[in-house]
């Protein structure tokens, strides 16, 4: 735009009658630097509505140069706001990365094409452990991406020192176990996410987990809770970080950046991160292809470039992800490849249970218990 204001204005004075010569010279310069914007950069566009900062700049661009095309984004903060915005009509986007208990109600709304499986060969490199799950059954709609384990985060060095063992879900919910660490324990607020913690500690799989289940799961939660700091769903990550909490139920790939920040900041103590021996909820966010997509095309290639072990591995070493692509191992950090988290060996993975999603009534029943929790002391 500088330089058409510096060609298309008269900015100095021309011999009398050049008037058709200035405004021939005005066309052609223009036209030559319209066209050049025009030809500048590649023609295909694949539209991405995403969350913000799981894809590296890197990482688009080694997918714009193997396609020939650009990447655009746009982002959204969580799951509800996604669906809201694509259930009211919203357009331009040609695929987005829904997490798996939102998979059947996009599919119920038709907002989802079913994937062509033929134009994605590198399907092949997931572990079928992550494939055909119950919210996508033969993997019609989605494919996996990115996976975070519900589990603990903790400060191994005070944990060491009391002697407790955070491979169990006693290190949140027994009390002879938390009398060690009052006020320095954190959970997240989601009804959905400790209710299942309880049920895993008590032997019930949330799936199939009765009234009854519900009800004993609620008194544990009760019993624990005068030792817990807080409820938190964001500063966990910090406090845990800094050192003031030791330890926290909540997500992998939060834990893995809080070990990243104490170990820059140069924390004499470490963060760790470890599965419970009763059983794990899993968390997946997937890759699809939205109903509306102009460029279905590109948004399958993206997939299957995605699905490349190399490739699969950049969003591990970047965000502490669990890896469903099997190939994705040998490129990982050398840190993380023992990692039991980010790493894991199919009998851990055996543990971990994808939640299905809850009925009306099951949701109402369960935001009942969770409020009573919350407003008992």
């Amino acid at each position: 735009m500088a330089a058409c204001r510096l060609f298309c204005s008269p900015c100095w004075s021309w011999p009398s009658g050049g008037e058709p010569e200035l405004k021939s010279l005005k066309l052609v310069l223009l036209s030559f630097f319209l066209s050049s914007a025009v030809w500048a950069g590649p023609k295909d566009v694949l539209h991405i509505y995403n969350w913000s900062g799981s894809l590296s700049d890197a990482i688009l661009r080694q997918f714009e140069k193997s396609c020939d095309c650009r990447v655009v984004q746009n982002y959204y903060g969580d799951n509800e706001e996604m669906l809201a915005k694509l259930a009211a009509g919203a357009k331009g986007y040609d695929m987005v990365f829904p997490s798996s208990f939102v998979i059947e109600a996009m599919s119920k709304q038709k907002l989802l094409r079913p994937l062509d499986h033929a134009k994605l060969p590198n399907l092949k490199n997931v572990d079928p452990a992550y494939l055909s799950q119950s919210y996508d059954p033969g993997n019609r709609y989605t494919v996996p991406t990115v996976l975070s384990l519900t589990s603990v985060g903790y400060n191994a060095e005070r944990l060491q020192k009391l002697g407790i063992d955070p491979h169990s879900w006693s290190v949140i919910f027994d009390p002879k176990v938390l009398q060690k660490i009052k006020g320095k324990v954190t959970v997240l607020d989601s009804s959905r996410e400790v209710f299942a913690a309880a049920l895993f500690y008590l032997g019930k799989n949330p799936n199939t987990a009765s009234q009854a289940d519900y009800r004993a799961a609620q008194a544990v939660i009760k019993q624990a809770k005068p030792y817990w700091a807080t409820f938190s769903n964001a500063s966990y990550l910090k406090e845990l970080a800094v050192g003031n909490i030791w330890v926290s139920l909540g997500y992998s790939t939060e834990f893995f950046q809080a070990a990243e920040d104490a170990r820059q900041a140069k924390r004499r103590f470490r963060i760790a991160n470890v599965a419970q021996k009763e059983g794990n909820e899993l968390g997946v966010d997937t890759m699809a292809v939205l109903a509306s997509a102009k460029r279905p095309d590109l948004a399958h290639q993206f997939i299957n470039f995605m699905l490349d072990g190399k490739n699969a591995a950049q969003l591990t070493n970047l965000n502490g992800a669990t890896n469903p692509v099997k190939t994705a191992e040998p490129f990982f950090r050398a840190d993380l490849k023992a990692h039991p988290v980010i790493d894991p060996t199919p009998d851990t993975v055996k543990k971990w249970t994808v939640l299905r999603e809850l009925t009306p009534a099951e949701r109402r029943s369960l935001a009942r218990m969770w409020t009573e929790v919350k407003v008992s002391r």
